[in-house]
Order: structure tokens, then C-alpha cells, then sequence
């Protein structure tokens, strides 16, 4: 396929298009495996180029694209019950594939039921982590390059605000995102329980895997000061360091290490244990402070042992694990009033477009009988000749209450058929009724 060029999509403001309906297509975490989620991914770089590929391939009057390691997600808004299919048809294409190679793994979602799943997905409500925040900046991202891209218009814009601000309120006036759910996570929240803030508080970091960096790195953007003490080589321990803003140290010193620190994370992955009692008594006799101990290893660094000395405390992987999965728990406790504040949120969305859809016909049907109005208030002037400010005024009065009582009723059906659904045949019917 060619390039788009933005001059061939033009901008899209509020107002200026047809209203049409919400379109979702896409896979996720719970259709899809890894590898077929990869293969749909949308690079940073691509996805302006793509919505407006989009929007001309699919017909499609305002598109977003979300595309992070859980899901893939195509948000249009379409003219005709077939907005859906044209999704699914582009992102086939686009990729490559075949549509009988993610029969299984793609849903389609419309209307009612897509802006539902659109707030459940911006209040990490069918994220793999009920509660985790990160999908939300996600989210937030997805809409700003439609609108750099200027494929955001009426519908999806309010569907951003909408289902943005659900999301904040959700995770306020619930306890959907309380407590600590990850391994990382749980680390720094008890470190803190025992210490209180972390600023200035000395993290000593045994080995240099993946999770115990992870944890480091939240304790150091909290304030903490990190020291790196390297296993068999020191290459990596002096990489991760750099990274931390810390010193590093040799294995050999790593009573000296112990003997300033507050808070010790070990993960080396040795065969045996790093820790010993008698290194912690060592460093305990020339610096009398709690000290803080998390074994993240397998089999673990830390001799159980230390536990016994004052002032240490020592969690390992279980220990941690049951403390994340008990607040995963009562997330997911929290997570049915979190379902009901969204489901109510999504349906006065709904509710709200659907008057939308009526207010132009509304205006378009006030104005032709004001054009009526004052075509034969006119006729009748030039017949009466001159008239007095007051029967201007009456006669002005007379005329714009006639009309406003014959507005009335049909004005007032309007908005009620407006709230329990309409379709464009309808609106199409009523206008020829009215002759406009």
C-alpha cells in the first residue's frame, strides 16, 4: 500500500460529520496468545500513517488505534451496520493475515456494547492486573495521536473525556487499585511500613536479576540510595549501577555493604546461600537500625537464621507472593462496585449520544417553522400596513407561541424516542415528514 499523505483525511471537528456509530475490533490477553498479539502490534512510529489508512480504506469518519503488549484495538466510528467487518478487514490486510487466521482470536464489538468494553479497558477493569495503572496512560496516549493525527472527532473525543474521567473515578471512590500486586511492588510498600519515607534510606542490592532491579529502582525514584554488590562477574552489577545512579562492590565486600544499609534485596540465582547469619550479625554490631531483607532468589540468598537477630526482618518469594495475591484478592472484591460505577458511566454516555443524534434535527426543525413564521407574519404586514409597537409585540407573541405548541409535542418525542434508540431511517422518515 501507498503512503497516506494527512492531506487526504481531513481534520475532524466537532459537529462537521455525520454522528454514525462506535466500532471495535481487536484481540487481547484473553483471545490471543503472545505471538499473535505481536503480530498486530502497531509500532509508535506507524500509527499516524494507519489511521489514516484507516479512515480511507475502511470508510471510517474518526479512528484510534491502542496497541500495547496486552491488546490491539481499532476504535472507529462507521456509517452502516458493516463499520465492524471493514475494521476486521483492514487489520487483516495491513498485517498480512488472513481473516480465517484470527476467526477465533478477534472480536467485534458495536454500539452500546463497544463504548462498555471502551471504559472496562480505560479502568483496567479487563486488564491481565485488575487495577493496574499502567493501561490508562496507555489509553490517554492512543487518543492523543488520533488527534495529532486528526482522526478524533465528536464521538471518540467524548468517549476519551467519558471514559478517562470513569476511570479516575473508579479507582478514587473504590479500592480497585489498592494494595500491591506484584512482587516488585509488594517489596517497596513493606519497606516503606517499616521505614516510613525512603529518602536517604541505603538499598543494598546482592546479584542484579530482573525483579530485584525492578524493586530497586522503585525504592530509588522514592529516595533510597543504591549500592550494587556484583556476583561472579562484575559487568553487569556495574551496568545496573550506572543505571541506578549507585556504587558498585565486589562480593568480597559485601559485609562492608551490609554494615550501611537499611534495606537489602539478594537475587544472585547461586547455588547456595550469599547471606549468612553471621555476615548480618557482623554488619549488625557496627550499625544498630532495622534492617529490611528481601530473598528474591531460588534457591534463596539469606540463611532463615537472621530473623532471629533484633530489628531484621526477612521476606522471601512466598512470603511476598501471599501478601500480593491477598491484595489481589480484595481487588477483585472491589472490582464489582468498580463494574457497576463503569456500567452506569458507559450507559449515560450512550444515553447522551443518542440525544445528540436528535438535537441537529431539533434545531434544523425549529429554524424552517421560524422561516414560515415570519414569511407569512410578513405577508400579513404588507396587507395591514403600518402597526403600532404594540401589536408588533402582540403579534410577534401570538405567532412564536403558536409555533412554540406545535413544536412542543413533537420536540418532546423526539428526545424520548432518542433515549431508547433510534436508527437513521427513522431520522430520515421524520424529516420528510416535516419537509426539511
Amino acid at each position: 500500500m501507498s503512503p497516506v499523505s494527512p492531506a487526504e483525511t481531513p481534520r475532524r471537528r466537532a459537529g462537521d460529520e455525520p454522528r454514525g456509530e462506535l466500532h471495535i475490533v481487536g484481540v487481547s490477553h484473553r483471545t490471543a496468545a503472545l505471538p499473535v498479539r505481536e503480530a498486530l502490534a502497531f509500532s509508535r512510529e506507524a500509527r499516524e500513517e494507519a489511521l489514516h489508512r484507516l479512515c480511507r480504506d475502511a470508510g471510517a469518519g474518526e479512528a484510534m488505534i491502542l496497541s500495547t503488549c496486552n491488546r490491539v484495538e481499532l476504535y472507529a466510528r462507521c456509517d452502516g451496520p458493516e463499520g465492524a467487518h471493514r475494521l476486521e478487514a483492514f487489520l487483516c490486510a495491513y498485517h498480512g493475515r488472513t481473516p480465517d487466521s484470527l476467526a477465533e482470536a478477534l472480536y467485534r464489538l458495536s454500539g452500546a456494547e463497544a463504548v462498555h468494553h471502551a471504559f472496562r479497558v480505560a479502568s483496567s477493569l479487563d486488564s491481565m492486573v485488575i487495577g493496574e495503572t499502567q493501561i490508562l496512560g496507555q489509553v490517554k496516549e492512543a487518543y492523543e495521536t488520533a488527534e495529532a493525527a486528526g482522526t478524533l472527532g465528536a464521538l471518540l473525543g467524548g468517549l476519551r473525556n467519558r471514559s478517562i474521567a470513569a476511570a479516575r473515578k473508579a479507582r478514587t471512590e473504590t479500592g480497585i487499585g489498592a494494595g500491591a500486586v506484584s512482587v516488585a511492588y509488594v517489596a517497596v510498600e513493606l519497606a516503606k511500613k517499616i521505614f516510613g519515607q525512603l529518602g536517604g534510606r541505603n538499598v543494598v542490592m546482592v546479584g542484579a536479576g530482573k525483579m530485584s532491579e525492578l524493586a530497586a529502582r522503585h525504592l530509588v525514584s522514592g529516595g533510597a540510595v543504591a549500592t550494587v554488590v556484583g556476583g561472579r562477574t562484575l559487568e553487569r552489577a556495574t551496568e545496573l549501577a550506572a543505571a541506578l545512579g549507585a556504587r558498585v562492590l565486589p562480593l568480597e565486600q559485601l559485609r562492608d555493604a551490609l554494615a550501611t544499609a537499611d534495606i537489602v534485596i539478594s537475587g544472585t540465582g547461586a547455588p547456595g546461600l550469599v547471606i549468612r547469619a553471621e555476615d548480618v550479625e557482623a554488619a549488625r554490631a557496627r550499625r544498630q537500625r532495622p534492617l529490611f531483607m528481601i530473598d528474591i532468589a531460588v534457591p534463596r540468598d539469606i540463611e532463615e537464621t537472621v530473623v532471629r537477630l533484633p530489628g531484621v526482618f526477612l521476606y522471601d518469594l512466598d512470603n511476598l507472593r501471599s501478601v500480593a495475591e491477598s491484595n489481589l484478592r480484595e481487588r477483585r472484591k472491589q472490582a464489582a462496585a468498580a463494574e457497576a460505577l463503569v456500567e452506569r458511566e458507559a450507559r449515560e454516555f450512550v444515553e447522551a449520544e443518542k440525544s445528540r443524534d436528535v438535537v441537529p434535527l431539533l434545531v434544523e426543525l425549529r429554524q424552517r417553522a421560524d422561516q414560515i413564521r415570519k414569511a407569512e407574519l410578513a405577508k400579513v404586514r404588507s396587507r395591514l400596513g403600518q402597526l403600532s409597537p404594540e401589536q408588533e409585540e402582540a403579534l410577534e407573541a401570538a405567532t412564536s407561541a403558536i409555533v412554540n405548541k406545535l413544536l412542543h409535542p413533537p420536540t418532546v418525542q423526539l428526545k424520548e424516542a432518542s433515549r431508547a434508540g433510534h436508527s437513521s431511517e427513522q431520522l430520515s422518515f421524520i424529516r420528510k415528514l416535516f419537509g426539511l
